[in-house]
């Protein structure tokens, strides 16, 4: 019976890999066999429901990795699968394994979460950080936690007025720093120094020249948009003058580009944001040369400078910001793709540009969440901070 049991167990594993196979453009593949584990046959159903009705890959993709460590985390500390619904105890007990206070853990050892569970879920790959959780993490994990109970028409028990109090009174005595994806901004003077190391003459080096400056003109596109941006959502518009103020000025090439589906927002809502000057005409000569009239900009090219028909992953983009880092001797750690979105508004408020302005480019629908970046460069050009300068 328990050799029966065991062999109906891995069948059942082997239907839900064969589901998972086709949303392999979208999770990880070599999570697949993992995930297959963990998930329930309603897990991967709600998955495959959800790409059939158009999420973004991005969110599917962070959704699938919290319901499978939100799994793995519920059988190391329970012996037992993720319950449907939760009680508000696990919920709890979650807060409890996640947000705790190291100095605390000193004194007391049982305090956060236990060593064994720990391991566990470190020996399985779900576990890469030490210490406490960022609040955001726990933050969004709870919120998918949500709404998983809600697409599958449950009311989630942990959402209460004291379950939120918790949570609140957890994140307020949390002592871990906040980290920015990005540790320095992409400012026009680091820019400058990556457009430097792009030759005008190799297609790469065309490639990447167009990249970084469309990124960074268009607002500071996340890395996801600027590697799903096709040629389709280009439009050439009509040269716009250097001085708006003087007739006679001269011309500037000037470009729109219509975002689609963005992390905030659908692909039907007419967004546009334009590139003017150098940047539009940087995009305008990669296509040009690369011979790209329809599909994909931005694309792979090998040792040989063979151009590949598939759009290059947000991670290609990544890594192609660090690369010019290196090669303009600035130390890639301390940059990353998501510095140029945190660097447009770092710029446009050492110009002089107005908040509402930038965030019409760069697309920001928290004020707050611009304000941060925007504010840092404001503060730097300010005199508060100067009073006792000298």
């Amino acid at each position: 019976m328990r050799r029966l049991a065991t062999e109906r167990t891995g069948d059942r594993q082997l239907h839900r890999a064969n589901e998972l196979d086709a949303l392999t453009g979208i999770l990880p593949l070599e999570r697949r066999e993992a995930l297959a584990a963990l998930l329930t046959d309603e897990d991967v159903a709600t998955l495959k429901h959800l790409a059939e009705k158009g999420m973004g890959p991005h969110t599917l993709r962070a959704l699938a990795s919290d319901l499978g460590y939100l799994e793995a985390w519920t059988f190391a500390a329970t012996g037992l699968p993720l319950p449907w619904p939760a009680t508000e105890e696990l919920a709890l007990k979650f807060l409890a394994h996640h947000l705790w206070d190291p100095a605390e853990r000193e004194i007391n050892p049982g305090h956060g979460m236990p060593n064994a569970i720990a391991a566990q879920l470190k020996t399985s790959g779900y576990l890469r950080v030490k210490g406490p959780h960022a609040p955001a993490t726990v933050r969004r994990r709870l919120a998918t936690w949500a709404t998983l109970h809600r697409w599958r028409g449950l009311e989630p028990s942990f959402v209460t007025p004291a379950f939120k109090t918790a949570l609140r009174l957890a994140i307020r005595a949390n002592t871990r720093p906040s980290t920015r994806k990005s540790p320095r901004a992409v400012t026009r003077i680091v820019l400058n120094r990556l457009l430097a190391t792009c030759a005008p003459s190799r297609l790469v080096d065309q490639r990447d020249r167009a990249l970084l400056l469309t990124a960074f003109a268009s607002g500071g596109r996340r890395r996801s948009e600027v590697a799903a941006l096709r040629v389709d959502q280009i439009e050439t518009l009509p040269p716009v003058p250097v001085d708006p103020r003087d007739p006679h000025s001269a011309n500037l090439p000037c470009m729109a580009i219509r975002l689609g589906r963005t992390k905030r927002s659908n692909a039907d809502n007419g967004t546009r944001v334009l590139l003017i000057g150098r940047p539009a005409e940087a995009l305008a000569t990669w296509l040009t040369d690369a011979k790209i009239t329809s599909g994909a900009v931005f694309r792979s090219i090998d040792r040989w400078g063979r151009i590949g028909l598939a759009a290059i992953s947000g991670d290609a983009v990544n890594d192609i910001v660090k690369r010019r880092c290196t090669r303009a001797g600035l130390d890639p750690a301390l940059f990353s793709a998501h510095g140029l979105r945190s660097g447009y508004l770092t710029q446009a408020a050492r110009d002089g540009v107005s908040l509402p302005e930038a965030m019409q480019q760069s697309q920001h629908r928290s004020v707050q969440q611009a304000a941060t970046y925007y504010n840092d460069g404001e503060r730097q050009m300010g005199k508060a901070a100067r009073l006792a300068w000298r």
